[in-house]
């Protein structure tokens, strides 16, 4: 061999040009290989269908001069209509039990109440016919000189005065006048001592007043009446199951209080141990124990249901979200459990399986938003730890038959999580080895930890590559996840809760989520089921339910899961195109449309272009209805029926209640 050539750096010069030479290969080759999966012309194409959906395609920029002339000012009420979500947070049309008009109707009831726990009026009258909503109650009636300015100007009211109202609900002197403002027409009626003042309003002006001297004595108290205004809500429907519900709620956190709705009487003797007998009646595996206190009032038990199930309340208003009393009251249990029973056990053995209703009275409840869904009072945690723990304790002491059986669950509890954290280990571990990307998950930029961006999260649970390719060329990759299952998972119903971790797609599914290890874990605001509006589809959709009810019932229970509807219909012509959720909806497009009208039965989201498909999925237009569950003590049964081994009970179900089906 002669000499190697040597460069003045001292690095051979053959092995730097055999580099080189590699190198340039390598390059030129990744370049052969590389053949784009789409042409230039279907690029444009693209990009130009993509414009066409713009909602604000077609909106021609206004030059305009911006000077004092341009700042506009609106009233109080006006800016309640422009801005409804502030006040009253979504409209809807009364499918949902938050649309706007059952709030509107809990901001007036919520003042009667108020007059309740001041101590006056022990009857509240609530009727509702067709869209018209009347309440009358038997307090003190608002003071006759300022009636309109009561109903009718922001931040105008007496609940900023301690000596009248305590603890109420509506601090923030909005409440009436968002009614007002929202109804196409709305009266109040005060008496007092024999006189009176009615004044009626149209979208919040007023048309009408008087005062004057009753001809016929009636008792003090107020009067409402109104009607949610159909240029704000569309056309809408009460809910009466949603509004009973309501009612139900005010009647347990009130006992004395009776509320008569359509002639029927709502009343409980003992308050929030009524309420979670009503929802887990029969689940329970010992009797509900409760505590009741001037400013705090609780009920619990254990059932044999997977994570924990609670009901808050503050001043009577529903905090579905929770907030700082509900996170002082698990921390009080907690402390409570652990000091009676000299032990130190973790908090998920404590919890989990626990079912309770909690109601703290604040005199100064601040609230995240208007609907007040979540409290953020910080001052009251001490107080209501200390409360929790001594009321539990002393319950503990005076019940020890259900003490025993508390402690033998929270012991199955804690011999449950052992066991099941060697079979998570192993699913982890084997999820390891798959990928260190979850499979199927299409993930998104923010979550449910990422503050206010992630508020607005979702992941699409859905079926198939095929709904899933139209999804990901649609969705909005900021907050909008997806998980594709293979296919049907697997019936999940009556197993144990270490088969879900043996079972690859599920666990996937858990990871996808982040609740493998349990709820808090949740990654996304909302989960949204996606399937096909066929049998197949809506059986997915039943075994994917199935696995939360069973096993994350607290999902269902938060308002986390969703069902996404698709439209069943494409109707169209040279110039419009409707889309329809529905047959009739369809037959009212054809019309719409004409004879020239061409009619697409839409049989599965694949069919559905990913141009298309992004109105369906984009959160301004998208139609989700929430998955949710009257009474706690209803699944079991529900689930048994549908998703049990009573094949035979289930088919001559099936045959009484068939419908006759076209597919067009």
């Amino acid at each position: 061999m002669g000499k190697k050539e040597k460069s003045t750096e001292g690095e051979y010069l053959a092995w730097a040009k055999a580099k080189s030479v590699d190198k340039k290969a390598r390059e030129a080759k990744k370049s052969e290989d590389f053949v784009p999966g789409t042409s230039k012309k279907d690029a444009e194409t693209r990009l130009e269908e993509a414009k066409k959906i713009d909602p604000n395609a077609g909106i021609k920029k206004k030059a305009v001069s911006y000077t004092d002339e341009q700042v506009q000012h609106l009233d109080a009420l006006e800016h309640i209509r422009k801005r409804s979500g502030m006040y009253i947070g979504r409209l809807g049309d009364g499918s949902n039990q938050n649309d706007g008009i059952y709030i509107l109707l809990k901001e007036i009831i919520d003042n009667s109440v108020d007059e309740f726990i001041m101590g006056f009026g022990k009857r509240i009258d609530v009727t509702i016919d067709g869209k018209l909503v009347t309440v009358r109650d038997f307090g003190r009636g608002i003071p006759l000189g300022k009636v309109v300015e009561c109903v009718s100007q922001i931040n105008t009211g007496a609940k900023y005065n301690d000596d009248v109202f305590q603890f109420s609900v509506g601090m923030n002197g909005v409440g009436t006048k968002a009614v007002n403002a929202l109804s196409s027409r709305f009266r109040v009626v005060s008496v007092r001592g024999g006189k009176c003042t009615d004044a009626s309003f149209s979208r919040g002006k007023l048309v009408s007043q008087k005062s004057g001297t009753l001809k016929v004595t009636q008792p003090d108290g107020t009067y409402f009446e109104f009607e949610p205004d159909e240029e704000i809500f569309g056309k809408f429907s009460f809910n009466m199951e949603f509004v009973e519900k309501r009612l139900w709620n005010y009647a347990y956190l009130n006992s004395g209080l009776t509320i008569r709705f359509n002639g029927r009487d709502f009343v409980s003797e003992n308050g929030l141990l009524d309420l979670l007998n009503g929802e887990i009646a029969g689940e329970s595996m010992y009797p509900v124990g409760s505590y009741a206190g001037e400013h705090l009032q609780f009920a619990f038990t254990h059932t044999n249901v997977y994570g924990e199930n609670y009901f808050s309340f503050v001043n009577g208003q529903y905090t579905s979200d929770g907030g700082t009393h509900l996170a002082a009251f698990r921390e009080g249990f907690l402390k409570g459990v652990n000091d009676f029973f000299h032990a130190s056990f973790k908090s998920e053995d404590v919890r989990d399986g626990i079912a309770a209703a909690v109601l703290a009275k604040v005199k100064d409840p601040v609230f995240e938003s208007q609907t007040k869904n979540k409290l953020g009072n910080t001052d009251i945690r001490a107080w209501i730890v200390a409360e929790t723990q001594g009321g539990l304790d002393d319950w503990l002491h005076k019940n020890p038959t259900s003490a025993q059986l508390m402690l033998e669950k929270i012991k199955a509890n804690e011999k449950l999580r052992t066991e099941l954290s060697a079979v998570k280990k192993e699913a982890k571990e084997a999820a390891k080895k798959i990928s260190i990307k979850i499979p199927k998950l299409k993930d998104c930029r923010f979550h449910l930890d990422d503050g206010g961006k992630g508020e607005e999260s979702m992941i699409f649970v859905t079926e198939g590559d095929s709904a899933t390719g139209s999804m990901i060329g649609s969705r909005d990759p900021s907050f909008q996840a997806i998980f594709s299952l293979r296919g049907k998972p697997e019936n999940m119903y009556g197993k144990k809760q270490s088969d879900i971790y043996k079972n690859e797609e599920l666990y996937n599914l858990m990871m996808a989520l982040g609740i493998e290890q349990d709820v808090s874990g949740l990654r996304y605001s909302k989960i949204v089921i996606a399937t096909d509006a066929d049998n197949d589809g809506f059986h997915i959709r039943n075994l994917v339910l199935t696995f939360f009810l069973g096993y994350f019932e607290e999902l269902v229970t938060s308002g986390r899961v969703w069902i996404l509807e698709t439209p069943l219909f494409r109707a169209r012509n040279k110039k419009n195109t409707i889309y329809c959720y529905s047959e009739s909806e369809r037959d009212k497009a054809v019309k719409k449309l004409g004879s020239g009208a061409e009619v697409t039965r839409f049989k599965g989201l694949g069919e559905i272009s990913p141009h298309e498909f992004r109105q369906f999925i984009d959160p301004k237009t998208m139609h989700l209805t929430p998955v949710e569950v009257q009474a706690l003590k209803n699944i079991p049964p529900l689930l048994a029926f549908y998703m049990g081994k009573n094949t035979p009970e289930r088919r001559d179900f099936i045959v009484h209640h068939l419908k006759e089906e076209i597919d067009a």
